[in-house]
């Protein structure tokens, strides 16, 4: 067989393939499609080197395995949309198209809040046109190759009813809010980690290496772009779309205009809308209808041409305020949250919102019974914005935060020089929670599978009284499993090695779980780099911890004052002997070539994941922070780089590659 007609069969098999999974109509029998793949095998079995990811002997139930991390130039720019926030804007922008191009006509859209794709499709050797490549849009001219994953989601299809030898369509990949929902509700149930949002679980999702995990998620898409394709596709955009809708395209919401009062008119449309939608949106695009006048409307190599996005002010609503909800934190911290009558804001539903602390209550005059005005900030998170004190029933007063604590009876106390109030029973049980919470979270301890849900009950029956105390549930192994608090005897015993196996962690994860008020991880990995040893630690004054770049005076007294107290040595004893790690790791390759030094990450990196390139820094004695300052020493940046960049840029803060981070450690 040559390699051409290995192709053809490739063809072929993919055809059926897709017939069978995907449409459920099979054209050719069980019988007749396995001997195809015995012919393929054969042919790979005598030129293996023909084999790749994406054949259909390497695929499990029509799905491939993406590689990852390949990257692909794109054909045509997959470049971003400049913003607009004003409808004056907009009728400008409109009337400056129409001075030069009085016909002009406009599509305006719903702007999908998700992450942008191209398809390329190909004619093949059967004359159909079919999905050769998808690609995200990277850094807007290199992106990565997810095609594996892309011919899961179920709006992507393999195969296009259309005579064309080729054709490019880019369009926004989504999550739907029932689908986010789904998700949350099982990693809820299983004590993993929430998404914050569906656009961020959408990205993810849509680089997973396993794509059989990207059909379990759900994803979708919306096409609203021929990138390369005939001119019955892009001499009229909307005509374009609607040619695609009928071939069975998944295309965006969209509407022809000829004026700027019909384009204001779909805009308030498509805003009125945006809780109606089963996805989120953040905007209307509009954009020149013909194809060819928008090169005339280029605003720089950053933006789409003949485009514009109207970026909807924060969507905000009125609802009556019914309690006001008290929990603790792990510091003591009485934290207050709004509850009110449910509403729907950027089409999710909502019926909570934090109100911080006692000042915010007063400046904002809140009550229980008032009617409050609730937004989303970032079209994320709902916040309060206001009371509509006109709206106030009668007898309804400010509330005040009570001195008692609301999980142990407590007294609370307003904290020095802040506008917290916190509980000052240290024995408080709502503290403990969150403290062992801490203790075991991906920055500490890193115990994975310890879940909120088992600590809560571990907490409940008494079998956890302080963090030492998770050293010595391998003592109750037997009756943990008798009971099921952790689950049969495989659930059990898996935990109780994830814990045994933490105490061979670097000795700054320890540290960082002891919880010690404003110190975190960065603060403790710089303690024990210093000092190398936490007993060591033990010993020192306020005066030689600041000695250590990270820690001032107000974190010195802190550390101090957690280290004198005989209750807490007491727990750091016991897990000495329970044989906890209380040294620094020595690691191989570590130097203090970087010593001094901050960098912010930001971007794909060639080889390094951004974990890799943090450790990378820290092993040589750098420091790594999340957002750009004055005080960033370095930026290191890779495709996609995004705001950092810019804001590096305006601080004018070096920028280095992967390769410069590397010689400057090699040198």
């Amino acid at each position: 067989m040559t390699f051409e007609e290995y192709k053809v069969l490739i063809d072929e098999i993919d055809y059926h393939m897709n017939r069978y999974y995907n449409d459920n109509e099979p054209e050719i029998s069980d019988f007749e499609y396995d001997q195809l793949m015995l012919k393929l095998k054969g042919a790979e079995k005598e030129h293996p080197d023909w084999i790749t990811p994406d054949s259909p002997s390497q695929k499990i139930g029509g799905v491939a395995q993406r590689e990852a991390g390949v990257k692909v130039t794109h054909d045509v720019p997959m470049l971003s949309i400049e913003d607009v926030f004003d409808k004056a804007d907009v009728t400008a922008w409109i009337e400056k198209v129409h001075a030069l191009h009085p016909d002009a006509e406009f599509s305006v859209e719903a702007k999908i809040d998700g992450l942008s794709m191209t398809l390329r499709y190909e004619k093949d050797s059967r004359g159909q046109l079919k999905l050769s490549l998808a690609e995200t849009r990277g850094d807007g001219l290199i992106g990565e190759d997810v095609t594996a994953n892309a011919l899961v989601i179920p709006d992507v299809k393999q195969y296009l009813d259309f005579d064309y030898d080729s054709l490019q369509l880019r369009g926004e990949v989504y999550m739907s809010h029932a689908d986010f929902e789904r998700y949350n509700e099982v990693q809820e149930q299983k004590g993993g980690k929430l998404a914050a949002n569906p656009r961020n679980l959408a990205a993810g999702t849509l680089r997973q290496l396993d794509a059989n995990i990207t059909k379990e998620r759900g994803l979708k898409m919306f096409v609203f772009n021929v990138q390369m394709g005939p001119e019955e596709l892009t001499e009229s955009h909307c005509a374009g779309m609607d040619l695609l809708s009928e071939h069975g395209v998944a295309t965006v919401f969209h509407k022809k205009c000829k004026t700027a009062k019909e384009v204001l008119s779909v805009i308030d449309e498509i805003g009125e809308k945006r809780g109606e939608f089963p996805f989120d949106i953040d905007g209307a695009v509009v954009k020149i209808d013909q194809v060819a006048y928008r090169s005339d409307f280029s605003s720089s190599t950053k933006y789409s041409s003949g485009h514009i996005a109207y970026k909807y002010p924060p969507e905000e609503k009125e609802t009556k305020l019914l309690d006001i909800e008290l929990s603790v934190g792990r510091t003591g911290r009485v934290n207050p949250t709004a509850i009110f009558e449910p509403i729907r804001l950027c089409g999710t539903q909502v019926s909570r919102a934090t109100l911080h602390n006692q000042d915010f209550i007063n400046e904002l005059n809140i009550g229980i019974g008032d009617t409050l005005v609730v937004y989303k900030s970032g079209e994320i998170i709902p916040k309060v914005k206001e009371v509509v004190h006109a709206k106030r029933p009668a007898g309804v007063v400010t509330y005040q935060i009570p001195n008692v604590c609301p999980v142990c009876g407590g007294e609370v106390k307003r904290d020095q020089d802040t506008a917290d109030m916190k509980c000052l029973n240290p024995s408080c049980p709502a503290q403990l929670e969150q403290h062992i919470i801490n203790f075991v979270s991906r920055d500490a301890m890193d115990i994975r599978g310890f879940g909120e849900v088992y600590i809560v009950e571990l907490l409940r029956r008494g079998y956890i009284k302080d963090i030492a105390d998770i050293y010595s549930l391998k003592d109750h192994r037997d009756i943990l499993i008798e009971e099921g608090i952790i689950g049969k005897e495989k659930n059990t015993d898996k935990l109780l090695s994830a814990i045994e196996n933490s105490k061979k962690n670097d000795a700054y994860r320890l540290f960082t779980g002891f919880g010690i008020p404003n110190v975190g991880k960065a603060a403790a990995k710089s303690l024990l780099n210093h000092f190398g040893d936490i007993e060591k630690i033990l010993t020192l004054s306020e005066e030689e911890l600041k000695e250590v770049d990270d820690i001032g005076d107000i974190s010195a007294k802190s550390i101090y004052d957690y280290l004198h107290d005989e209750k807490n040595l007491s727990i750091i004893r016991r897990m000495k002997d329970a044989g906890v790690n209380m040294k620094r790791e020595e690691k191989e390759g570590a130097s203090e070539k970087l010593s001094g030094l901050t960098f912010v990450i930001t971007g794909t990196l060639p080889s390094l994941g951004r974990k890799e390139a943090q450790e990378l820094i820290e092993l040589n004695g750098g420091k790594c922070a999340g957002s750009v300052s004055k005080k960033t020493n370095f930026l290191v940046a890779g495709e996609a780089a995004g705001s950092k960049l810019t804001k590096a840029q305006e601080l004018n803060i070096p920028i280095l590659s992967e390769e410069d981070l590397k010689n400057m450690i090699e040198e």
